[in-house]
């Protein structure tokens, strides 16, 4: 019950904005702060496609939309796949048949995930179709941040001296940086306020580099500048906290 209760907490806080007496959204554009949860699938391009397979991705956004349908927010995502490309990374651990002797003279078992994260602040705008109401339509953004991914490696046990929590940086490929986001999709935001989603296609170029001072494979410090791409498919639901009416009040 308690692991459940952000849910809780998240749902009747959006129960308790969206009370009848609400601004009207069917007729015209209004303000209104936006709670979005999402799931993207994401195909990864440039030098990442070299390590990563395809990967799935968890975001949360907070956004506004004024009154003239420009829309502003911070976005945040968890990035996690399990199909790695870059081969031989654990091979100087490794015995002749790719396998790791573990503390008590056993195999181990060595699991290898991709794990990240990116965070961006967007901007843009929402072009209203004349139904279902004018803060429906298409919704293109435009966003800067910060990507980061690297190499999970699970010793299943924790059996395995070489492959302690410290000696994993010499084999992790931790890399970050600076990078940019593009949004081009559908919002739809209903007029009875039960449905409120959006979806399209999402575009991430980052300009990363290895932030690891030693790469133990490759018997040196990875310098190399990267071009790190993610484009894919996002789907996400809309929580809107929309702002109360005044209560009117008649005098005789």
């Amino acid at each position: 019950m308690i692991r459940f209760f952000p849910l809780y907490l998240f749902l009747w806080i959006g129960f308790l904005f969206q009370s009848p007496a609400q601004v009207s959204i069917k007729d015209s554009s209004v303000f209104v702060p936006m709670v979005c949860a999402s799931y993207g699938f994401q195909f990864p391009g440039g030098d990442l496609t070299k390590r990563f397979g395809p990967n799935s991705n968890f975001g949360l956004s907070f956004l506004i939309k004024n009154k003239k349908n420009l829309v502003y927010g911070i976005s945040g995502s968890f990035i996690f796949g399990n199909k790695l490309r870059e081969d031989g990374i654990l091979d100087t651990i490794s015995t002749s048949t790719g396998q790791i002797i573990d503390a008590n003279g056993q195999y181990a078992e060595v699991r290898l995930f991709e794990r990240g994260f990116a965070t961006h602040l967007h901007f843009g705008i929402v072009f209203p179709f004349p139904k279902p109401n004018p803060n429906s339509g298409i919704l293109a953004l435009a966003g800067a941040g910060f990507l980061q991914h690297k190499i999970r490696i699970d010793d299943i046990g924790n059996n395995s001296p070489q492959l302690s929590k410290e000696y994993r940086k010499g084999y992790d490929r931790l890399t970050n940086g600076f990078s940019v986001s593009q949004f081009l999709g559908y919002v739809f935001l209903s007029n009875k306020r039960l449905v409120n989603f959006y979806g399209g296609f999402e575009f991430i170029q980052a300009f990363t580099q290895s932030r690891r001072s030693w790469d133990v494979d490759l018997m040196k410090r990875d310098t190399q500048k990267r071009f790190d791409v993610l484009y894919g498919f996002r789907l996400g639901w809309i929580l809107p906290l929309y702002k109360k009416a005044p209560d009117k009040y008649y005098y005789y």
